[in-house]
């Protein structure tokens, strides 16, 4: 069977939701049905700083040993990649670097995220949480979004969602 045809996959995935500032984090459980926030994790503010967000995610990796990671790729309303999708892009290439130098390279997958940080805090202030105050919630919260929207994709599809970056389908 070829990964573009069949059943579910069973598995772990990672989602993460990159921003310029934090980094959100969620998980899924082996069959895939809950997705639960896992952590934020704080971008450096300067260039030369070290990559804790990161080093963050290689963390889980190794810890949650997933079937793949799952990022979000801010795309715009009409289908186009501008600033924050190249920044997104930035970040998996490097991300990769660091989980195959330390041997825990997985699959990365980018998912359109169109709207979901905004769909988090609205369901946030829906809830009664005051999102300038969880902002960090937010960015788990979109994780979360991330990652059960590709679960959902994957089963109605019988496909894995988004692009398996570093394969000849990423040509953007």
């Amino acid at each position: 069977m070829t990964e573009g045809q069949g059943a579910f996959r069973r598995g772990i995935r990672i989602g993460v939701d990159v921003g310029s500032v934090r980094v959100g984090v969620a998980r899924t459980d082996p069959d895939g049905v809950l997705a639960v926030p896992v952590a934020t994790l704080a971008r450096p503010k300067a260039v030369a700083a070290p990559r804790t967000d990161l080093d963050g995610v290689a963390d889980l990796v190794a810890e949650y040993e997933p079937l793949e990671v799952v990022v979000g790729l801010p795309v715009a309303l009409d289908g186009t990649e501008g600033p924050a999708a190249e920044a997104v892009r930035a970040w998996v290439t490097d991300l990769m670097d660091v989980l195959g130098n330390r041997g825990t390279a997985v699959p990365v997958r980018l998912v359109d995220e169109r709207m979901t940080t905004a769909a988090a805090a609205k369901g946030l202030r829906a809830a009664g949480r005051d999102t300038r105050s969880s902002r960090a919630v937010v960015d788990q919260a979109a994780a979360v979004m991330i990652v059960q929207h590709a679960l959902d994709a994957e089963r109605a599809q019988g496909a894995p969602p988004g692009v398996l970056v570093g394969a000849p389908e990423d040509t953007a």
